[in-house]
């Protein structure tokens, strides 16, 4: 159980974080500015939900278990793991999470028809707000794959796995919000020259 009752601690105020393990690093390092950005995709997936909210279907209940598990994500890049047992089991994400989102992207993309363009972020505000937390979520994907290629640094297989496929549920989702795609706005190549 988290239990909050202090917000400040003044702690960070030398420009230091802790860490899951409580090992100190500062507020640019690569992996607090990862989970911060995965926090940061969260926060623009709450903004899409203001949207789609009271639309019929599923899309709202699998953005909040979304949601939910970017915390997972967060905790998990938050606990490095070390040569050392951690004093208690670290959250990881799982493979089983990853298969949950891609029978969610697979459910929401059998009504689609294919793409012909690359789709333009808009159409609706519940798909323009999708489309930020993609792009929001595949700057976490390029983070963590630059912290995973670091020396002395590891992130769960599973992590990368998960945070790739939230990117493409949540393209999948736009054009679900746009009326199956029938108001996706579709890139024209070349057509302001």
């Amino acid at each position: 159980m988290v239990v909050l009752n202090k917000i400040y601690t003044r702690t960070g105020d030398d420009g230091t974080t802790a860490l899951g393990t409580g090992e100190r690093r500062p507020k640019h390092d690569l992996r607090v500015a990862a989970y911060g950005t995965v926090d940061e995709a969260n926060a623009c997936i709450g903004m899409a939900r203001v949207h789609t909210a009271g639309l019929d279907g599923p899309l709202d209940a699998m953005l909040a278990r979304i949601q939910n598990d970017l915390f997972d994500l967060g905790a998990d890049l938050c606990t490095p793991e070390g040569d050392e047992p951690p004093a208690y089991e670290p959250l990881r994400v799982t493979a089983g999470q990853v298969e949950r989102v891609e029978a969610d992207i697979d459910a929401l993309n059998a009504d689609l028809k294919p793409l012909r363009s690359f789709v333009l972020p808009g159409g609706s505000p519940a798909a323009a707000a999708l489309h930020l937390a993609r792009t929001v979520s595949r700057r976490a994907e390029r983070l963590m794959v630059e912290l995973a290629a670091m020396p002395d640094e590891t992130v769960n297989a599973h992590a990368l796995k998960y945070v790739n496929r939230v990117s493409d549920f949540l393209f999948v989702a736009s054009r679900a919000v746009n009326g199956n795609g029938a108001r996706d706005v579709l890139w024209t190549p070349g057509e302001n020259r």
